[in-house]
This record gives structure tokens, C-alpha cells and sequence, in this order.
């Protein structure tokens, strides 16, 4: 069975190919070629949505990415289920099951229209205003109650399954937009030579030309046919050549810096069963020599009193599914308009079959060719016509118009006519978000009646209706110019070069000002109270939200914005924005121009998260890194926690034992015996160079000339503000040779700031840099019996305290493999660090377990390991530190070159602020119970600082930032930095708690074996 509103003939769809598909639980039939859209329609299906705020009956408003209204859900399984697609972009296929949104039960009757008759009680920014009471009921009341009641889709309950990809490509010159001046200018662009890439949103090239009639019995058909041949011609031609992309179905949604533009291209989402090696999508990241846009004009509609009601939609949107999708959208049309172009749609539909009820004209005058061929057709016009409202539940229905002179008032009596069909033209908007991304300038233009792309910031040019030419020959002339020159340009200049200044934009030929329209509401002097007149479909914004907001006070159009939700979330203001600033504009009694315009927001079209995530899912959006020991971890019990990247042993439980039990035993294993800690997650960096040694006293604090080769360094990197930004042990392995270690979290960004000055700073130095941290696995072997368990494994090295002391490191090996050997603690315990490559790591990891067995040797993880560094007042960098502290303010003054000339960060330390009083100091803190533990990053408080009246907050003095139970010392500890820390120990200070302040002695930051003693065992 056909579909009851589709033409016999014509049209740009395989009647050939039925497709099946259902909306709302209800099958129908479309043809190959339709979208959802036009599917429905072809059915007789109007009604597609609620509206967001007021659940008001909503219908198709336009053709393309532009529609605001009928978003949908489209569910292909259980697991892949997309909401908030504008069913004008949803490709039909067979078997398509999809979804209107915001509605419960039904999209017929909706309960939620309850509070279209409550809008007195939700005015512009309500909730800024009256959810104010009680104070915390807004997270647990209001919010869910407002997000439950209005909305867009609902969020998928399931993973995406799909599989998204990236590419990166360069051409000469990159085309957006595939209407007749894209296609235009990428032909004029590949003759001149130029690698061109021609993208598009829509699964066929042409634009505005796939909207024109194929059928003989058109006023225009001559035209018609000239510009399909042309099109038919001109894309064939462009497929046979090598050096040209064609890319449909691709939304240029981002322009960024120097050339880059971002594509989102949609592979297989028209595809009933599309291939499982195939991805979903492809999000195309472009490096183009010279850019040209081609993005078209949006038709804008008319504010006017019910102009939301389903059979209401812009001229074009019912031309191209006539003429396009071979849908009828109605059997009674009635037109307002103040542009020529709407002239043509209603000689089309009239041609179709469509009675037309009136052409109604808001100018003066209507005297254009397509305004004479609708009278020589019979079809009745009226001019200063104006719209006072309209009739219908879930269609429009009826129509009041009246006549209003150059002062508004009332030529005659108002009139209803009946129709079930409403078109509206308010004139064109020119597409300029990508040319405004790029941050290039905008004009406002009289004629065009719009902002059109001014001077460029990057090697881009415009063409076509996105900068105001609308006459087809114009059109394809502006096309090719652009093209043309981009090709020039691009073949004058490598990619690689300087880039030099934007690319400058061609003369702009005469416009057409039947095209323009106008920008603003049309006057409604005599509508009915209570009629809401929307400028913004998709946020349900009326003239009253806009009149709200500037008597409230809102004069800037951000604010106006933000205030009323105008032009936000996936709409972005594209049917919307002139019309708000034409409304703001009266109100504020200033020309468009000073009102100015709101940023466009990338996306303008919306991308899928998909697209953007591409491969980056899973373990590949967050790379898990594991040392080589990790699996021999995992299958001892350990519970591993995530730090950066990496999976670190946390600690390894025996049965029985909860985290704080297993801590304990492994502390105690260390301090009595030996313990195993897999370190291979620290950074490691080899300095190599005859400058090595100079290199890293430019960039550490410490001084290096002294250090002998064989000895170890505890090094201190400072930020250029003088604060930490790193530490870790450096070795020098030979002369012109240096081992750095940084901490776990630091690697990139110590290795990059070493580059960084390198390459831009020290560029006579001689040194390279390498990371190694992947190369070498570290294990560290802690604890008095440590040396035991090694003489028996390592070869080659002396390892008693006189040839090997502390902070020392030598070449050997172990277990008949080479190993670089440290003699470093980070437990205050004698100390060496196992150094192998990665590959081997494992191998001898298991062979020390077996050799340390006799001596009850423990594997121990990071959680043992902070316990046991607090005990010795050792600080790890972003637990201690915060970015606002000195070495000295951590105790590690003593580390710094004072004698050096110059290190990175000396000056910074030389200013009065780094060593003046108050300062807050490194200390530690004990609590009068040895049981009770304090919370880190608690706030501490002296007690001079309580005031008498109970509601004064006392300002604290610092901050907890550590806090361990010490099995050692059977007591907790804590480090915290406190203001002028260091002459306050001994003194009482007070840590708030939940219940009551815990009362804190300040010590010493060492608690354990203050001496140092035990560092050689």
C-alpha cells in the first residue's frame, strides 16, 4: 500500500525499494532515499515530539540539521540505543525502530502538558528564583523533579558496543560544504592541481539543488534541468579524479588553529546490517593549506502567537520534501513570508495538488518575478499581512491573519483562514559558525539582513549563501573564485612553512535583497492575551522570556542568553539567534549590529561522544600500565590501586587480614628483617653528554660538579616560581653519564621540562635525553637483613658498607644477568635497589624471594611503603607539596646549591615572600590518644585563634597531609604543614573534628631512628 502523502512521481528516492519501519511502537512503509522525517510524513505522521519545558505538540520545522523539534531515539538492540537524532537526518532503512522523547504515556496525550498551562509559573530563569527554600533541597528535591519533568532523551543504560575510528589526513585545499558553490569551488580547486577534500552533512551532494523539482512541469524547469546536469556532471567528474576526497555524511564540526578542521563522518549509521569490521563512525581530523566554506543559509522562520503547532514549518523544509522526498506535508497550504524564495514553494505545491489557501506577503510590495508567476497562476496574495495566531491541538487547523499599516494598526478586520499547512519565510541566515570558530570576524550586513564572514584568521574563504550570495549563477561564479584561489594559494606555499597571514576574501558579488527577509518578531499589536510566540523551538523560548529578561536588567546578548536559554544545548541558536537578537534589539532600542551576537559553540551540529572517544574506550582511554612483575603480584593475593597510570601493589593480605592488619605485618617485616617493593613504576631518565653535568645544574637545585661517578644525589627540581615540582635519586653512572629518577607521576612532565629548555634555552649544550622508565625494572630490597639475601645473588660488586655505602651505585650482576645496583633507602633501613632490564625482571624478582625465604624476607606494597617514609619524615611530592612550597618550607634546604650561579627557579627563591615569617613549615604531629588517627587534609587550628563567640570560624594555620598508624612506634603519626611549623614544636594545637577538636603535639617531622642508624643495618 503507498503512502497516502506521497506524489506519484518524482522525487529523489527508489520507489522500487520499500523499506519497513516503525515510530512509537507503529509500523510503516518508506521508500529508499526518505529519512525518518519524510517517512513519517509521507504516512501522514505530524506529530514527532514534546517540546522541552511545556510538553507542547511539536512537528517537523525544517529539512536538515536545523530541525529543533523532532528528536527522536532510534534503538537498533537492547545495547544500542542513540537518543536526541533529528529525524530529518536519520537515513531510513529497513527494519529502523525509533522513539519520540519527553512524553509519558504517549506522545498523543502527554501529562507533562500540564505545564503548558502553568507557564505563568516557569517565566525566564524561575528557578534561579523560587527553588530557593529550604536551602539544601535543591540536590534532593527540585533538580530531580525539574530534570524528571522536562528534558531531551534519556542517556543509554548500556555501553556502546560500536567501534568509532580516527583518521588524519592533509590536502591543499579542504572544502565544507557540498551544496552548488562547494562543489563548485572543489571543481575549480582540483583543476587548478590542488589535493581537495569535499565534505558534506548530507548522504548525497547539492545542497540547495536537491531541493529543486525534477519534474518538466515546473515554472523553472529549465533551470532546473540546467542545474541538475550541471551537478550530475561536475560530481562525476570530481570521482574520477585521484587528488579528490569525497566525503558525505561528514559534519565539519570544530575549526581549530593553523588550518586543522574536525569532520565526523558517519559510515554505516544509514545501514540496516552494517559490517561488524566496519566502524560506525569516523571522526576525520584535517590539516588543509587553504580552506574554503561553503556552509549554505538556514531559512529563518516568523515569531508569531502559536507558531509551534505541528504543520507549521519553514517554505524550504516543504519544498525539499516535495521535491526531494516526493512528500505532500499537507492538502491546504497557507504561506507567510518576507522573502521571494517562498514564492516558488508555493507555485510547486500548487503544481503538486496543494490548494493554497493565501500567499501572505509581511512587505510593503510583492512585485518579483515569483510574485507575478503567482498571480499569473491564480494563487492569492495579500501583502502587510501579519499573523495573529493560530488554531489546532495536535495540527494546525486554522490560521488569523490581518493587515497592519506602516504604523501597525489594523487595515480592515482580522480573518481565519482554515488551512493544514502554515509555511513561513522570514528570509535567509547565513551559516558563519565554522569562520566564527576559527576566530575570524563578522560583519552585520543591511541587506542580507544577517552577520556575514568579515576578515579571515586563518587561510580561509567563504562562498556562496554562508556569506550572503543567494542568486544560483552568483552561486557557482563565487564557488569557483574561491576555489580557484585556494588552489593558487596553496600551490605558492609548503604545508611545513611559516604559515602566513589569512587568506584574503574574494569581492563579494551583488546580493539579491528579495532573499534577505528580516531579522526580529513581527509585530503582534493585537494578539491574544496569553499566546506565546516561541523564538527558540528546541528551549521552548517565547517573546515574553526575551521582554522578561531585559526588563530584569540583561542588556549583554551572553547574558540574555544564559538567562532565557536561548540558541543553547543542540540546537545552538541556528533557526533562532537573529530572530532573539531582532526581539533584544526593539527592546533595547538599538540596531542589531550593537547588540552584537552570541559565540557559536562547537558543535554546532551535534557529534556523537563516540566520535570524539574513537579508539580511546575501555583500557585504551585510560592505558593500564603493570610492571613486569604485576603478575606474580596478582597471583600472591595483591590489592592493587591505581597511581597515574600504573597498577601498584597496594599491600598483599594473608587470610584473615583486612588492609590495616596486612599494613602492619609488613611494616613490621622491614623494620625487623627484610621486605620486597616492586619500584618499577619510578621515572627514569638517562642524561648522557660532555655537558650532562652542566645541563643538571642549570635545571636542579642541587650542585652536581662534586658528585663522583659511582655516588648517588637526592635531587630537587624546582618550577621557574622557585615551588617543587620534582625529586628523585640521580646516579652518576660515568663521566659523561647521569641516571634520574623521578617520582611514578612525574616522568612526562620532568622529561618534557627537560626538553623544553634544552631545545629552546640550552641549545649549545651537548646532551641527549632517553627515558628508560620501561627499560629498567626496580626492585627494592629493604630492611637490616637485606644485605644477607643479595650476597649470595649479586657477582661482581663488593657489597659490604665500606665499598658500597650508602648512596652509592655500581655495575654488576645478578643471577648471571646485568644489573645497575643502588645503595638507597626509602624506609630509612639499610636499602638497595635492584635494576634490571624489564625482561628479566621477573626472573630475578622470584629468585630473591627464594633466597630471602630463610630470613623471612616479606613482599610489602605502597601502602606499607607511605607508612614506613612518614616514620622518617620522608615527603612525597603532591602529598606534602601543593605547588605553593619551597624545599626549605619541607626541610630540604639543606639540598639546594647555594654557591651555584644559576639553577632553574633561584631567582624565585630570592624574593622576600619565600622566606618570610609564617610560612608554612613541615613538622609532625602526635595525638594525645595514640589510637585515634587523624583525617588528612584536615585543618589545623592554634589555640589562641578561638574566639568567644561560637559562630567566628578560626582561620587555620595548616593543614594535615599525612596520617599513618606506625606499627614501629604503636602509635598514629601525622605530617602537616603549619605556619612557622618549626618554632611551634611542642606546642598544643587543636585538629577539627566531627564530634569535638582533637588536641595535637607538634614534633619533630622524623619519628623513627632520628639519627639515621639503622641506614646502614
Amino acid at each position: 500500500m503507498s503512502e497516502p502523502f506521497r506524489t506519484a512521481t518524482g522525487g529523489r528516492i527508489d520507489r522500487s525499494r520499500p523499506l519497513r519501519f516503525s515510530f512509537d511502537g507503529i509500523s510503516y512503509t518508506g521508500l529508499a532515499g526518505d529519512t525518518l522525517a519524510s517517512g513519517l510524513l509521507a504516512n501522514g505522521v505530524h506529530l514527532m515530539g514534546r517540546s522541552f519545558k511545556y510538553h507542547r505538540p511539536r512537528g517537523l520545522l525544517a529539512a536538515g540539521a536545523e530541525e529543533p523539534n523532532a528528536l527522536v531515539t532510534v534503538l537498533r538492540d537492547q545495547t544500542r540505543l542513540t537518543p536526541n537524532l533529528r529525524a530529518t537526518q536519520v537515513e531510513l532503512y529497513d527494519g529502523l525502530t525509533a522513539h519520540s522523547q519527553n512524553r509519558w504515556p504517549s506522545l498523543g496525550f502527554d501529562v507533562g502538558a500540564v505545564n503548558d498551562l502553568l507557564s505563568p509559573l516557569f517565566p525566564a530563569g524561575f528557578y534561579y528564583k523560587t527553588f530557593m527554600w529550604p536551602r539544601r533541597a535543591w540536590k534532593w528535591l527540585y533538580e530531580p523533579t525539574i530534570r524528571a519533568a522536562a528534558g531531551l532523551g534519556r542517556a543509554p543504560a548500556h555501553a556502546d558496543p560500536d567501534r568509532y575510528a580516527n583518521r588524519y589526513a592533509h590536502c591543499d585545499v579542504l572544502v565544507v560544504g557540498g551544496g552548488p558553490a562547494g562543489v563548485s569551488a572543489a571543481q575549480a580547486a582540483a583543476a587548478g592541481g590542488a589535493r581537495v577534500i569535499l565534505c558534506d552533512e548530507q548522504a548525497q551532494f547539492g545542497g540547495s539543488l536537491l531541493a529543486d523539482a525534477n519534474s518538466a512541469t515546473t515554472a523553472a524547469s529549465a533551470t532546473t534541468a540546467a542545474g541538475a546536469a550541471w551537478l550530475a556532471r561536475t560530481l562525476e567528474s570530481l570521482r574520477a579524479n585521484a587528488r579528490v576526497t569525497l566525503l558525505p555524511r561528514s559534519t565539519a564540526f570544530g575549526y581549530f588553529p593553523h588550518n586543522l578542521v574536525a569532520i565526523n563522518q558517519r559510515v554505516t549509521e544509514h545501514l540496516a546490517h552494517p559490517a561488524s569490521e566496519q566502524p560506525r563512525e569516523r571522526c576525520w581530523q584535517v590539516r588543509a593549506r587553504e580552506v574554503v566554506l561553503a556552509t549554505g543559509a538556514i531559512e529563518r522562520p516568523l515569531v508569531f502567537p502559536g507558531n509551534d503547532r505541528p504543520g507549521i514549518m519553514l517554505a524550504s523544509a516543504a519544498r525539499s520534501l516535495l521535491n526531494r522526498y516526493a512528500v505532500i506535508p499537507g492538502r491546504r497550504a497557507l504561506l507567510i513570508t518576507a522573502c521571494d524564495e517562498a514564492y516558488r514553494t508555493a507555485l510547486e505545491l500548487h503544481q503538486a495538488g496543494v490548494a493554497i489557501a493565501l500567499i501572505g506577503d509581511l512587505r510593503a510590495r510583492a512585485d518579483g518575478p515569483w510574485a507575478e508567476a503567482a498571480r499569473s497562476a491564480g494563487l492569492p496574495l495579500q501583502t502587510q499581512c501579519t499573523v495573529l495566531g493560530t488554531r489546532g491541538r495536535l495540527r494546525v487547523s486554522a490560521v488569523r491573519l490581518a493587515r497592519l499599516d506602516a504604523d501597525r494598526r489594523l487595515l480592515g478586520r482580522e480573518h481565519t483562514h482554515a488551512c493544514d499547512l502554515l509555511l513561513m519565510s522570514g528570509g535567509f541566515t547565513p551559516s558563519v559558525h565554522l569562520h566564527s570558530q576559527s576566530r575570524g570576524k563578522l560583519a552585520w550586513d543591511d541587506i542580507v539582513q544577517g552577520y556575514i564572514p568579515a576578515q579571515p584568521a586563518e587561510r580561509t574563504r567563504s562562498a556562496g549563501a554562508c556569506r550572503g550570495v543567494f542568486a544560483p549563477a552568483a552561486v557557482l561564479e563565487d564557488g569557483a573564485a574561491a576555489g580557484g584561489a585556494a588552489a593558487r594559494d596553496a600551490a605558492a606555499r609548503d604545508l611545513g612553512s611559516t604559515a602566513p597571514g589569512p587568506a584574503p576574501q574574494v569581492a563579494t558579488p551583488a546580493r539579491d535583497p528579495a532573499m534577505a527577509g528580516f531579522a526580529g518578531a513581527l509585530p503582534q499589536p493585537h494578539a491574544r492575551p496569553g499566546a506565546k510566540a516561541f523564538v527558540d523551538w528546541q528551549n521552548d523560548v517565547t517573546t515574553r522570556d526575551l521582554a522578561l529578561a531585559t526588563r530584569e536588567g540583561f542588556v549583554s546578548v551572553e547574558h540574555i542568553k544564559r538567562y532565557t536559554t536561548t540558541g543553547m544545548a543542540t540546537d545552538q541558536g541556528k533557526t533562532s539567534n537573529l530572530n532573539a537578537l531582532g526581539f533584544v534589539a526593539q527592546r533595547l532600542d538599538k540596531a542589531i549590529a550593537e547588540v552584537g551576537l552570541t559565540t557559536f559553540r562547537m558543535p554546532y551540529t551535534p557529534v556523537s561522544f563516540g566520535s570524539f572517544a574513537g579508539f580511546a574506550r575501555g583500557e585504551l582511554f585510560d592505558p593500564v600500565r603493570t610492571t613486569p612483575i604485576h603478575d606474580w603480584a596478582a597471583r600472591h593475593g595483591a590489592v592493587f590501586e591505581d597511581v597515574g597510570l600504573w597498577k601498584r601493589a597496594r599491600y598483599f593480605p594473608e587470610a584473615g587480614e583486612d588492609m590495616h592488619a596486612a599494613v602492619a605485618r609488613e611494616c613490621r617485616a622491614v623494620r625487623a628483617a627484610c621486605g620486597l617493593f616492586d619500584a618499577s613504576t619510578l621515572g627514569k631518565i638517562e642524561v648522557v653528554g660532555p655537558d650532562a653535568v652542566s645541563f643538571m645544574n642549570r635545571l636542579y637545585a642541587n650542585a652536581w660538579n662534586s658528585l663522583a661517578v659511582g655516588r648517588c644525589r637526592y635531587g630537587v627540581l624546582l618550577r621557574e616560581d622557585g615551588f617543587l615540582l620534582d625529586d628523585g635519586v640521580v646516579a652518576r653512572t660515568a663521566e659523561e653519564r647521569l641516571h634520574v629518577t623521578t617520582t611514578t607521576g612525574g616522568a612526562a612532565r620532568v622529561l618534557a621540562m627537560m626538553e623544553d629548555y634544552l631545545q629552546t634555552e640550552w641549545r649549545e649544550l651537548r646532551v641527549w635525553l632517553t627515558s628508560t622508565t620501561e627499560q629498567w625494572a626496580v626492585i627494592a630490597l629493604q630492611g637490616p637483613l637485606s644485605r644477607r639475601v643479595l650476597q649470595g645473588l649479586v657477582q661482581d660488586i663488593d657489597l659490604s658498607a665500606a665499598a658500597l655505602p650508602h648512596m652509592s651505585v655500581a655495575r654488576g650482576r645478578i643471577c648471571g644477568l646485568p644489573m645497575l645496583l643502588f645503595r638507597v633507602s626509602f624506609t630509612g633501613e639499610l636499602g638497595f635497589e635492584v635494576n634490571v632490564p624489564a625482561d628479566f625482571a621477573l626472573e630475578v624478582w622470584e629468585a630473591i624471594c627464594q633466597a630471602g625465604a630463610a630470613y623471612g624476607i616479606t613482599p610489602y606494597g605502597t601502602e606499607a611503603m607511605h607508612v614506613l617514609r612518614a616514620e622518617k619524615g620522608y615527603i612525597i611530592i603532591g602529598q606534602e607539596t601543593d605547588g605553593t612550597v619551597t624545599p626549605d618550607d619541607v626541610g630540604l634546604g639543606w639540598a639546594i646549591g647555594r654557591n651555584k650561579p644559576d639553577f632553574v627557579g633561584k631567582r624565585s627563591l630570592a624574593r622576600p615572600a619565600m622566606s618570610a615569617a609564617g610560612r608554612k613549615q613541615l613538622v609532625g604531629l602526635l595525638t594525645a590518644d595514640p589510637r585515634e588517627l587523624l583525617e588528612e587534609g584536615s585543618q589545623v587550628i592554634a589555640p589562641e585563634q578561638r574566639q568567644p563567640v561560637a559562630s567566628t570560624r578560626p582561620r587555620p594555620i595548616g593543614h594535615v597531609t599525612s596520617s599513618y598508624y606506625s606499627p614501629a612506634l604503636e602509635r598514629s603519626i601525622a605530617l602537616a604543614l603549619i605556619a612557622d611549623g618549626r618554632a611551634r614544636i611542642g606546642q598544643t594545637l587543636s585538629v577539627p573534628g566531627s564530634a569535638a577538636d582533637v588536641p595535637v603535639t607538634v614534633s619533630s617531622s622524623v619519628f623513627f631512628d632520628p639519627k639515621g642508624e639503622r641506614l646502614n643495618g
